[in-house]
């Protein structure tokens, strides 16, 4: 069997020297001794923009980087020609998903059947298999055929570009919807802005508030058994696999926050819960997938937050010129743009 015997002791070396960056090793303990092999020849200039590595049941195994699809050689070596290249096999699914659930799959049976689990270090892992449902819901997935390993990425210091159209004075934010396509870098802006909301901002006046976030998909603090991998300050709580609505009540009345952060919102029940929030006098910042207001307008239950002034500010993201850039940032109230095009410095620029 090629399992672990003790996964501490991984350390991939080629010719003597170490080819494996350390923010990988959460993804080497859980992967068959053959891919972990395969990994070891990879090299550290690919491996360090590497977003996804999808394993599917006898299919090529295809590695996600800068917004383009790589298969590797059977050598560990990047191409995107289908020749001679590594095949995943059923055995492989299988020894990752035992490595991945540490051989307790019923332990993660409510995450299973979300169809993702969170590792350490915050790594999600999509799950593809036969879904088992009981009371017409899913109850579990089995025979495991694909796994979606996603590299949970932080970049402190992202949110420092847009911090300041956020802050109203020293105890208090705007309300704040970020505005962005999938892969331009919402969550993990708005992780590093929650960050600097409830640690502080050095060398101002703003020392940091009380902060409480529903993580509903485990992706803006990215727990591992209940801690956040991720920093998302000092003075804030995490509510992790809680569905948004539920949890905004729930944080509400147990810890009462200043500020409330969740991801992706858009559900009715969601849009309720941010209102009695509001009217708690609690503020709020949240994403949504958009490109612009005009696009933001056709999701009627959002566009009546913004039309009515709920949020003050706006924050629009685009992957133009690269990932991590502002397009925006509106004043509400007025629909005045405060600035645009904020580029991320180069060595700063996220992919999430």
């Amino acid at each position: 069997m090629e399992e672990l015997k003790n996964k501490k002791d991984i350390v991939i070396r080629n010719n003597g020297k170490k080819t494996i960056d350390v923010n990988h090793k959460e993804i080497l303990e859980i992967l068959p001794r053959r891919l972990r092999n395969l990994f070891s020849n990879m090299p550290n200039s690919f491996l360090k923009d590497v977003e996804e590595f999808r394993l599917r049941a006898n299919k090529p195994l295809i590695i996600y980087s800068n917004g383009e699809d790589y298969f590797l050689t059977e050598n560990g070596w990047p191409t995107k020609v289908l020749h001679n290249i590594f095949v995943v096999n059923t055995e492989d699914i299988k020894t990752s998903f035992r490595l991945i659930t540490d051989y307790s799959i019923y332990a993660l049976e409510e995450e299973i059947k979300n169809g993702f689990i969170t590792i350490k270090g915050g790594h999600r892992i999509g799950i593809c298999g036969k879904a088992i449902i009981e009371n017409n819901r899913v109850k579990t997935i089995k025979n495991i055929s694909g796994l979606n390993i996603r590299i949970s990425k932080e970049k402190i210091g992202c949110g420092k570009k847009v911090i300041n159209y956020i802050i109203k004075d020293t105890n208090s934010i705007f309300n704040t919807l970020i505005v962005s396509p999938p892969g331009c870098g919402k969550t993990t802006i708005l992780r590093d802005i929650i960050r600097l909301i409830s640690s502080g901002i050095s060398k101002s006046d703003f020392k940091g508030i009380k902060v409480s976030v529903v993580d509903e998909r485990s992706e803006i603090a990215g727990c591992y058994n209940g801690i956040p991998q991720k920093d998302v300050g000092i003075r804030t709580d995490v509510l992790d696999g809680c569905p948004k609505a539920e949890g905004m009540i729930m944080l509400i009345r147990a810890m009462s926050p200043m500020v409330i952060a969740t991801d992706e919102i858009g559900k009715d029940e969601d849009i309720y819960a941010l209102k009695e929030a509001m009217n708690a006098g609690v503020k709020f910042i949240t994403t949504v997938h958009g490109d612009s207001i005009e696009e933001i307008s056709r999701r009627s239950n959002i566009f009546n937050l913004v039309e009515n002034k709920v949020f003050e500010r706006m924050i629009i993201l685009t992957n133009q010129p690269r990932v991590g850039t502002v397009k925006e940032v509106i004043d509400l109230n007025t629909n005045e743009v405060l600035n645009n095009n904020i580029l991320m410095d180069r060595r700063d620029s996220y992919i999430t």
